[in-house]
């Protein structure tokens, strides 16, 4: 990693920025922790898949989002914190803005993808036609399931604004992701009885409904990893004591979360499983997934800890060593991984729309343990295709073709 100084600076706010390092290159871990959350992502959205029994959804409070935005976060501080600090911040900004306009058309393609296949399969199953609307455009309509990538995109367009506020302090970048995270946050507005002051956007323009992944709460985890990126959070230390304490949390959020937990606690203990409930309801707040309950950041900071240190000192751990053919399997595994991480939106676009391509399938041919097994992995197959297919049309092959 390398150093790097936004040259606008001046003074204190750029002795402060670059006293941490600001990261240049690619980091390993980002790309495989991304490609990780691809698979999972494909598993949740598949309809009724029993894999999604094992993802870290069923055993904590965060999920396989917060992988992506996290990681999301990282990336983008590589990509387009570079062109802040080599270009300015005009410049960054147009960028940011050429990355909004290819996410934005990206959620529309998928958008118009899926509504037609379900459209031309309604014949053959019961699927509902409810996602064509009104308001697609103007992202006033945005389906269950569907608003990822608008949330992803509102949260771009804060990215120049925290890029500004970075150059009075890194502290007033903190203080702003706080503050827009804190109006977020319904359970807390409702309480001071200031809802009307709630941010979010509405679902449809038919009911209140708001997006189901609100961009002013999610924002906290992007630009998290966006800071540690950037270097104005310095990397935590790995030892036993935030190993353990780390480990700790994770592992209090199981019986919390996981559903098979609670139910073998039933007859072992009864008040324990109905006190879990009972919290659970009474605190839904803070584990809330739509506004990004402060319990959610907690635990994925806990895991990622754990799974930065397991990983090693530049992802050293996951690298295959040696030559033995458990290396090599390694070896060829692990490059299918990062080259999905690496190629995480459009594996994602894709991976929204094979899901519901696979649900479909299942409905006809019948979920048993082989059947979706099977259309599991043909799934992994095919974001690990599409990944290879998208980095060789990145790559311009023809430009070096004689």
């Amino acid at each position: 990693m390398t150093s790097v100084a936004d040259p606008a600076m001046s003074g204190g706010a750029a002795r402060q920025a670059s006293a941490t390092p600001a990261a240049s290159t690619r980091d390993i871990r980002l790309d495989f922790f991304r490609g990780l959350a691809m698979f999972i992502i494909l598993a949740a959205h598949t309809p009724r898949n029993f894999f999604t029994s094992w993802i870290p959804a069923r055993w904590g409070f965060s999920d396989a989002t917060e992988i992506f935005v996290f990681c999301s976060g990282m990336a983008s501080a590589i990509a387009f914190g570079r062109t802040f600090d080599r270009a300015g911040w005009r410049l960054g900004s147009a960028r940011v803005g050429f990355r909004v306009w290819q996410v934005y058309w990206a959620h529309i393609g998928l958008f118009f993808a899926t509504a037609t296949m379900l459209a031309a399969i309604d014949h053959f199953g019961d699927f509902d036609k409810a996602y064509i609307g009104s308001g697609l455009f103007t992202l006033t309509y945005v389906p269950n399931y569907f608003d990822i990538l608008p949330m992803y995109l509102v949260i771009l367009v804060m990215m120049p604004l925290m890029m500004a506020l970075s150059r009075v302090s890194v502290w007033a970048v903190f203080a702003a992701m706080a503050l827009i995270w804190l109006f977020a946050q319904r359970w807390v507005l409702d309480a001071f009885g200031l809802m009307d002051l709630h941010f979010g956007f509405p679902a449809e323009p038919w009911s209140d409904r708001k997006w189901f992944f609100n961009p002013f709460g999610w924002q906290l985890v992007f630009f998290t990893g966006f800071a540690l990126m950037r270097g104005w959070i310095p990397r935590p230390p790995v030892n036993k004591a935030l190993v353990g304490l780390a480990l700790a949390l994770v592992i209090a959020n199981v019986p919390l979360s996981h559903i098979g937990m609670r139910e073998i606690l039933a007859p072992l203990a009864p008040d324990i499983r109905e006190a879990v409930i009972d919290w659970r309801i009474s605190y839904n707040g803070l584990i809330n997934k739509s506004d990004f309950g402060i319990l959610r950041y907690v635990h994925f900071l806990s895991l990622a800890y754990l799974c930065w240190a397991a990983a090693g000192e530049g992802g050293a751990r996951l690298r295959a060593v040696g030559a033995g053919i458990a290396a090599r399997v390694w070896g060829v595994v692990l490059a299918m991984i990062l080259k999905v991480g690496q190629q995480s939106l459009a594996v994602f676009v894709f991976s929204m729309f094979f899901a519901r391509l696979s649900g479909f399938v299942m409905d006809q041919v019948g979920r048993t343990t082989w059947n979706m097994t099977l259309a599991n992995f043909i799934g992994f197959g095919a974001l690990i295709a599409v990944a290879y297919a998208v980095a060789w049309f990145k790559a311009h092959p023809w430009r070096a073709a004689k």
